[in-house]
């Protein structure tokens, strides 16, 4: 067999199970799912299943860190753009600046990117956050999400030269970053379970407005 030919078995067979576990979650949840009935669904061998991902818990993750690699490509450059603007020419109070001009100026174009992202996956999401979900994968996503965002808040107060920020209790012990994480995936969960009423942009406008909300308040916290 071909490399090539060899590559597009790999890829079939991946794409078969995926959508063996998305249509498994739809019918009747996660939590009782077994690496046989993916199989079984997805036309594949146990030994097919067990060669690309180690159980179940391990498949969702690999989608999972496939689709957030391309949304973190989409979001990147915007988020680095930022700070980069905020560093050449700081204001004289940049926290208030970044954050309390959300109503007055265009969202930035990465929040629409991410939730482009989200509405080109949303089987997978929708499946994984809805009521037969998995409280694994929500808690999961939480915590990543609460990092990345206490990650790149930290980032943000060393560039604008904001230490003051970073040392405020609520930011510091993480409980910030948690409620923003919080606050996003029940967006997302609210938009998908509503069959996406609003586009990308405008519920990428609603988030990005509330988030901004509670950073520029957390900023007057002591």
């Amino acid at each position: 067999m071909s490399q090539n030919a060899n590559d597009l078995r790999v890829k079939r067979t991946r794409k078969l199970l995926r959508e063996a576990l998305i249509t498994l979650i739809e019918e009747r949840g996660f939590d009782g799912l077994t690496v046989e009935e993916i199989a079984q669904r997805a036309m594949v061998s146990r030994t097919a299943f067990y060669r690309y991902y180690q159980d179940k818990y391990d498949l969702v993750e690999q989608i999972f860190a496939e689709t957030m690699v391309s949304l973190h490509e989409a979001i990147a450059p915007k988020y680095r753009e930022v700070l980069s603007h905020f560093a050449y020419h700081p204001p004289l109070n940049p926290w208030a600046e970044l954050f309390s001009s959300a109503d007055a100026r265009p969202v930035p174009e990465a929040w629409i990117s991410f939730f482009a992202q989200i509405a080109e996956h949303q089987r997978f999401y929708r499946a994984l956050l809805g009521k037969k979900g998995s409280s694994w994968f929500v808690g999961t996503w939480r915590a990543s999400l609460a990092e990345g965002i206490q990650y790149n808040l930290q980032e943000i107060t060393v560039t604008i030269n904001q230490p003051s920020i970073a040392k405020i209790c609520a930011f510091a012990d993480g409980l910030v970053p948690t409620l923003l994480a919080a606050q996003l995936i029940d967006t997302i969960t609210w938009w998908l379970e509503q069959e996406s009423p609003y586009p990308p942009r405008q519920i990428a406008t609603y988030y990005y407005r509330l988030r901004s909300a509670l950073l520029k308040e957390m900023g007057t916290w002591e």
